[in-house]
C-alpha cells in the first residue's frame, strides 16, 4: 500500500491489510464498469449538446432558432456550475426523505480516489450532472418563442435547485420513495415527469404564442430536427443503460429495451398518420421515437423485449393522442409537446414499469419484483411517485414563474415576439438571408 507516494511498513501495513481483507467488492475500482460509465457520461451531454439543441432549433421558426440553440447551450452551464456548488449534495447527499444537504456542497470530500460503488465518485457527479444539465432544458420546449432569454436563466437555475435536485434525492438519492420501492430505472419521475409538467405549467402561466390555433406556425428545418432526434436515440443508450453504472447484463438489457421502445413508438406514430392523414411524415416519426424513448425511460432496467415493445407502441398510440388534446382540444400552445410526449410518456412508462416487471407474464415478463412485492402493491408506489412528482412540480414550478416574473419579467413584448428572439435576444440571426 502507498499513501503519498511512501510505502507503509510493519504493524501499520499489517494494519492495513487487515482491513482492507475486509471491505467488499464494491470498494474496489471496477475498470470496465468505470469505462462504461466515462462512455454513458460523453451520450447523455450528447444528447443535449447537440442533439437536443438541434432537435429543437428545427422545430421552431427560423427568426428564433438561435434562441434555443442559445437557451440550450446555457442551460448546460448554468445547470453544470449549480450542480457542483449544491444541486448534486441536495440530490445526493445526507439529508431527510426529503432533500439531502449541504455536506457535499462545493462536492466536499469529494477526490480522485473517493468511489462510488466500484466507479470514482466524481465519475458518479458528472453522469448525474448530464441528467441534471438536460432536464431543464427539455422545458424550453414549452415556451419556445417567446419567453426572455434572463428569464430562461433565471427559471431554470431555481428550478435546478428547487424542484430537480429534491426529486432527484426522493428517488435516487435515499428518499422517501425509493424506501417505498419505487420503481424508476433511468428518470420517468425524476426527468420526464418533472420536464413534462414544467413545460405544460409554463405554457400555461405565458400564454399562447402570437397567432397560435389562427397562423401555421410550422418548423423551419424539418433536416436539423431529424439530425438531433439521431442524435438523441444514439445518446439514450447512454441515458438508460449508463443508468445500470455497471458494463453487466442489466445494461445490455436496458440497451436492447430502449431501442426496441424507440422503434416501435416511431413507427406506431407514423402509422397512425398515414391511416389519418394519408402520408406518414418525418415530424411524426421522430416525435413517436422520443415517445417511445421517454416512455421506456423508467421502465428500462427491469423489463423484457416483449414487454418493452409493448411499451413502445402503446407510447406510440397514447402520446399521439395526447398531443391532438393538448393542442386542438385544450388549446395550450406547449410549443414543442413536452408535456404530451415527455411528461404523459413518463406517467406511461412509470406506471407499465410496475406491471411489466413481474416474471409472471410469459414472453411479456421482466427481472421480476422485491420479495413480498406484489403487482398490485407495486403498481400502487408507482401511482404515488406519479402523483407525487406531478403535484410538487406543478406547484412549485408556478411558485417559480411568479418570483422570475417579478424580478425580470417573463414574456417578450408582441413586437419583440413578431421580430424575433435571435435578434431581440442576441442580435444575431441564425440564417444570412
Amino acid at each position: 500500500m502507498t499513501t503519498s507516494g511512501k510505502t507503509i511498513k510493519g504493524g501499520l501495513l499489517a494494519v492495513m491489510a487487515t482491513i482492507a481483507s475486509g471491505l467488499s467488492a464494491a470498494d474496489e475500482l471496477s475498470g470496465a464498469n468505470t469505462a462504461w460509465i466515462l462512455t454513458s457520461t460523453a451520450l447523455v451531454l450528447f444528447m443535449t449538446l447537440p442533439g437536443l439543441a438541434l432537435f429543437y432549433g428545427g422545430l421552431v421558426r427560423s427568426k428564433n432558432v438561435l434562441s434555443v440553440l442559445m437557451q440550450c447551450f446555457t442551460i448546460a452551464c448554468v445547470a453544470s456550475v449549480l450542480w457542483f456548488v449544491a444541486g448534486y449534495s441536495i440530490a445526493f447527499g445526507e439529508g431527510n426523505a426529503f432533500a439531502g444537504g449541504l455536506d457535499k456542497a462545493f462536492l466536499a470530500g469529494i477526490g480522485e480516489n473517493s468511489l462510488s460503488g466500484d466507479i470514482p465518485e466524481t465519475l458518479f457527479v458528472m453522469f448525474q450532472m448530464t441528467f441534471a444539465i438536460i432536464t431543464p432544458a427539455l422545458i424550453v420546449g414549452g415556451f419556445a418563442e417567446r419567453m426572455r432569454f434572463s428569464a430562461v436563466v433565471l427559471f431554470s437555475a431555481l428550478w435546478l435547485l428547487a424542484v430537480y435536485a429534491p426529486v432527484t434525492h426522493w428517488v435516487w438519492g435515499g428518499g422517501w420513495l425509493a424506501e417505498r420501492g419505487l420503481l424508476d430505472f433511468a428518470g420517468g419521475t425524476v426527468v420526464h415527469i418533472t420536464a413534462g409538467v414544467a413545460a405544460l405549467v409554463a405554457a400555461m402561466v405565458l400564454g399562447n404564442r402570437t397567432g397560435f390555433s389562427k397562423t401555421a406556425m410550422p418548423p423551419h428545418n424539418l433536416t436539423m430536427t431529424m439530425t438531433g432526434a439521431g442524435m438523441l436515440w444514439v445518446g439514450w443508450f447512454g441515458f438508460n443503460a449508463g443508468s445500470a453504472l455497471a458494463a453487466n447484463g442489466d445494461a445490455a438489457m436496458a440497451m436492447l429495451v430502449t431501442h426496441l421502445s424507440a422503434a416501435a413508438g416511431a413507427f406506431t406514430w407514423l402509422t397512425i398518420e398515414w391511416i389519418r392523414f394519408g402520408k406518414p411524415s418525418a415530424l411524426g416519426a421522430v416525435t413517436g421515437m422520443v415517445a417511445g424513448l421517454g416512455t421506456i425511460t423508467p421502465a428500462s432496467g427491469y423489463v423484457g423485449p416483449a414487454g418493452a415493445l409493448v411499451i413502445g407502441v402503446t407510447a406510440g398510440i397514447v402520446c399521439f393522442y395526447a398531443t391532438m388534446t393538448i393542442k386542438q382540444v385544450l388549446k395550450i400552445d406547449d410549443s414543442l409537446d413536452v408535456f404530451p410526449v415527455h411528461g404523459v410518456g413518463g406517467i406511461l412508462g412509470t406506471l407499465m414499469a410496475g406491471i411489466f416487471a413481474s416474471d409472471q407474464l410469459g414472453l411479456f415478463s421482466g427481472q421480476g419484483y422485491a420479495d413480498g412485492v406484489t403487482m398490485g402493491s407495486q403498481v400502487g408506489v408507482q401511482l404515488l411517485g406519479i402523483a407525487a412528482t406531478f403535484a410538487y412540480t406543478a406547484v412549485v414550478t408556478f411558485a417559480l414563474l411568479k418570483i422570475v416574473q417579478l424580478i425580470t419579467g417573463l414574456r417578450v413584448s408582441p413586437e419583440e415576439e413578431t421580430e424575433g428572439l435571435d435578434i431581440v435576444g442576441h442580435n444575431e440571426s441564425g440564417y444570412d438571408l
